[in-house]
């Protein structure tokens, strides 16, 4: 559901309250401080693309806090993507300062206290992702949680070029065209972040990174392969399977112990699409798992409860659902 906001037929003394219902309805509940409440302007639209959402925000300057207390009764944790237009953006979250002026975009957690403002007329576009839908396609999104990434060039610049194209075509548009554009432009954004040094590992050399980049990459392209392991992976990307092994470890896990992580977060994304009608066995056998059993085992081990019982969860809470 496409929903409007504006503050021009609000009055004066109305604005602080109803700019914040507007902005905590579209994200999640913050505290708002106004430069001056009684004359604040503010337009915010928003748009459904299936699991994620697109918004343009248009409003005088403000500062915005996630306080600790608002943390209490959130369930899924999201990750906003802010693209600022006109002027420099300032965010802080868990002790990392960043400053974010238009040329970049920004990734602020909503599941962590923080604070963002910008003092001079601004227009943003928010893109809000669950972690559910990104994990799969960036591994640890963590890892791009305070970071401000470069959107002059590249995928990076692509990913903003298509958020400001596609929003003037969403109304023309039915849910299952939204739904898809939702899911490329969520791949778009994976591949800008991925590209990123800082995604891999922070302090490795430039060949290091470039080799974990690849298997990363490779390893997510061919998780339906069940030979996929260190020796097929260590050929694919031209190393060797020691060298593939110390790779792992300095990210603090193992070659196979990851590609079961990925093909179980690769399950769960799948169950969560309303459109993927496919069996729990057939899952398993398009992600490399042997049978549904063992799939299940590993994936309940994973979530804390079966593939059947995630799907019948994650239809309750659809918005197309009966719940």
């Amino acid at each position: 559901m496409d929903v409007s906001y504006s503050t021009a037929g609000t009055a004066a003394r109305e604005r602080k309250r109803y700019w914040d219902e507007a902005v905590s309805s579209t994200y999640f509940p913050l505290d708002l401080r106004f430069q001056n409440s009684a004359e604040f302007s503010g337009d915010l639209n928003v748009w459904d693309l299936g699991a994620v959402s697109l918004s343009r925000l248009d409003s005088d300057g403000l500062l915005y806090r996630r306080q600790k207390r608002h943390l209490l009764h959130e369930r899924e944790e999201s990750y906003l993507i802010t693209v600022p237009e006109k002027a420099e953006i300032s965010f802080e979250q868990s002790g990392k300062a960043v400053r974010c002026k238009p040329g970049a975009f920004l990734v602020e957690r909503s599941h962590l206290p923080y604070e963002f403002s910008y003092t001079a007329k601004n227009t943003l576009w928010v893109l809000k992702v669950p972690i559910a839908t990104l994990r799969p396609r960036v591994g640890l999104p963590e890892r791009i949680a305070s970071l401000s990434f470069d959107s002059t060039r590249g995928t990076g610049a692509l990913f903003v070029d298509m958020i400001r194209l596609i929003a003037p075509r969403l109304v023309e548009m039915d849910a299952p065209a939204r739904d898809m554009t939702g899911k490329h432009l969520v791949d778009i954004l994976a591949m800008s972040l991925i590209s990123d040094e800082r995604m891999l590992m922070s302090d490795a050399g430039s060949v290091q990174v470039g080799h974990l980049h690849r298997v990363e990459s490779y390893v997510r392209a061919n998780l339906a392969r069940t030979d996929l392991g260190p020796q097929v992976i260590a050929d694919a990307c031209g190393i060797s399977v020691r060298y593939l092994h110390q790779l792992m470890k300095r990210q603090g896990t193992s070659v196979c112990h990851w590609i079961r992580v990925q093909r179980l977060l690769r399950c769960d994304e799948m169950l969560r699409d309303p459109a993927c009608r496919k069996l729990v066995s057939e899952i398993a056998y398009a992600l490399g798992f042997s049978d549904h059993a063992q799939l299940s085992r590993h994936y309940k081990a994973h979530f804390g409860y079966s593939p059947s019982e995630a799907r019948e969860r994650y239809s309750l809470t659809s918005p197309s659902g009966s719940g």
